[in-house]
């Protein structure tokens, strides 16, 4: 039988860390790592703009399935009626992807944003579009365009039972709410690999003064890619002995995927918002990723300014949106919170075995001495 578990009670035995343990581990700023120089949102979340709201589910079955979904909602009404404008940047397209034409074509979202493991994307988006076809006033939709995205879990999660159940996309869907965002090993990012290390769920924000618009970006994150860790700079990959082509025989490639959820409230149109989207594989390339040949690397960027809402059924959109001079502060905004949302998924990711192997978390007291011995006195 499934065994899907929400986050709350996310505590069974030894292969479900309790979250008293999976608190316990910090964040990146409880290590003094806060890139950039905009100030976080209170959440320092996606969630800091108002409206979005995250849900999970994480899934496991015995000693083989280790998965889950997120669910990113991009305000609290329909999505399918109150349509927001969106756009998609591509760093690397090994990747599944459900809904991604659609999007690209119309520049909007009707749906909201699922994350999940590679080979259950097509079970994901048919459960979406089952709940949202049952949401009142789509008594009368007859398309609608499900945006699902992935990275392969299959090291710790037996990937090929495609494990995920439309109940486990209800329970993240219906569960989503606006406050703190559980990270780690949770949701979608329960069975992924990050740097060699466990990696999952991570998130963060900037709010920009008001001398720059006031504007908040913020970023969610499914870590499962390779490289060579670096974090704010710091080398960690290389003094932990753990990085992509180490060793004479090289055979760690650095293979691996990246999915990345952009949320502003800043009026942008979806050609702007494209421009966001790509500079937040500048944040994914902080960290030291190789972008592989074998990684999918995605980044969804979708704005909630009602200034840019799009009725569904709107003969005429009228709308005010920033210019283009008044983009830069946003781009570096993303470029931040990129970057230290992808270091709370591999701080925050607890360890976690399944199909006879373990994939341990990152060793907070050896991180603490790296960093500690490159910065300055």
């Amino acid at each position: 039988m499934n065994v899907s578990v929400a986050l709350s009670f996310a505590a069974a035995a030894n292969l479900l860390p309790g979250s008293a343990w999976a608190q316990a581990r910090p964040r990146a700023r409880e290590l003094g790592i806060a890139p950039g120089v905009f100030t976080p949102g209170a959440n320092n979340a996606i969630t800091d703009v108002v409206g979005v709201k995250v849900g999970q589910a994480t899934v496991n079955e015995a000693d083989r399935v280790r998965t889950g979904i997120t669910a990113i909602l991009p305000h609290s009404g329909n999505a399918y009626l109150s349509r927001v404008p969106a756009a998609l940047h591509v760093g690397n397209a090994f990747g599944k992807l459900v809904g991604a034409t659609q999007l690209r074509e119309l520049g909007e979202l009707e749906t909201p944003i699922l994350l999940t493991c590679t080979l259950c994307v097509w079970k994901a988006a048919d459960a979406m579009a089952e709940w949202m076809l049952a949401q009142p006033g789509m008594e009368r939709v007859r398309s609608i365009n499900p945006v699902v995205g992935e990275t392969n879990d299959g090291g710790l999660n037996d990937i090929r039972s495609r494990p995920i159940t439309a109940a486990d996309v209800k329970r993240a869907l219906e569960s989503a709410t606006d406050g703190p965002v559980e990270e780690g090993s949770v949701g979608a990012g329960r069975g992924t690999v990050a740097f060699g290390w466990k990696g999952g769920i991570g998130t963060s924000s900037r709010k920009l003064p008001t001398s720059l618009g006031g504007h908040t970006v913020g970023v969610i994150v499914q870590s499962n890619y390779g490289g060579v860790l670096q974090m704010d700079g710091v080398p960690v990959g290389k003094e932990m002995n753990q990085y992509a082509y180490r060793g004479a025989a090289g055979t760690e490639r650095g293979d691996g995927s990246v999915m990345v959820v952009v949320a502003t409230d800043a009026p942008l149109s979806d050609r702007n918002l494209e421009r966001l989207a790509a500079r937040a594989m500048l944040g994914v390339g902080r960290t030291g990723a190789s972008a592989s040949n074998g990684s999918g690397d995605y980044v969804l960027a979708f704005s909630t300014a009602a200034e840019v809402r799009r009725a569904w059924d709107a003969r005429r959109l009228t709308t005010t949106e920033l210019a283009n001079e008044e983009s830069s502060a946003l781009f570096q905004a993303v470029i931040e919170a990129t970057e230290e949302a992808v270091y709370n998924s591999i701080l925050k990711a607890t360890t976690v075995s399944a199909a006879g192997r373990t994939v341990d978390a990152i060793n907070i007291d050896r991180l603490k001495e790296i960093l500690v011995r490159y910065r300055p006195k």
